[in-house]
């Protein structure tokens, strides 16, 4: 009787969750001028600056006229501004200004202080357990949806 409940149980737990940490996130955010989803940018540009529209959409699972709507967004906020590619005027990269790179600090430390308060209740050995568990539900969540007839590579599920 357990497993027939099963996915129902993970369904709503997983929702539930989500919500709850989108909305810590989201006002975490908010105490640095960003928009939820604007770190996750900063984040790869962090990683490594100048990387185009397509390389973000693509490693934020979004589609390109999406990071190109942010990354107006953000320019206007004074984030980050995008620049012509010398060799080929039609490739654009975007890249960090000083005030995008002074809120790694500040965003990261928000990040981390979020993940730290909503596991502090777990074992290190649970957190390790969760951690492993969740990667392979992402992974097979992951496969089914490379399986998906008519979805393109980018769009969001």
């Amino acid at each position: 009787a357990y497993f027939s409940s099963l996915p129902s149980k993970l369904s709503d737990l997983h929702g539930k969750i989500n919500k709850m940490h989108r909305a810590l996130a989201e006002t975490a955010m908010q105490r640095h001028g960003l928009h939820l989803g604007q770190d996750h940018l900063l984040a790869l540009l962090w990683e490594r600056d100048g990387r185009t529209p397509g390389e973000i959409a693509a490693a934020l699972q979004v589609t390109a006229p999406t990071v190109v709507k942010m990354a107006t967004r953000m320019a206007s906020g004074g984030l980050l501004t995008r620049r012509r590619e010398d060799k080929d005027n039609r490739l654009v990269r975007i890249w960090l200004t000083e005030r995008g790179r002074a809120l790694r600090q500040p965003v990261e430390a928000e990040r981390e202080s979020i993940e730290t308060s909503i596991t502090a209740g777990l074992t290190p050995l649970e957190l390790e357990q969760l951690l492993s568990a969740l990667g392979k539900v992402q992974r097979s969540a992951s496969a089914l949806l490379e399986q998906t007839p008519g979805r393109e590579r980018g769009d969001q599920a």
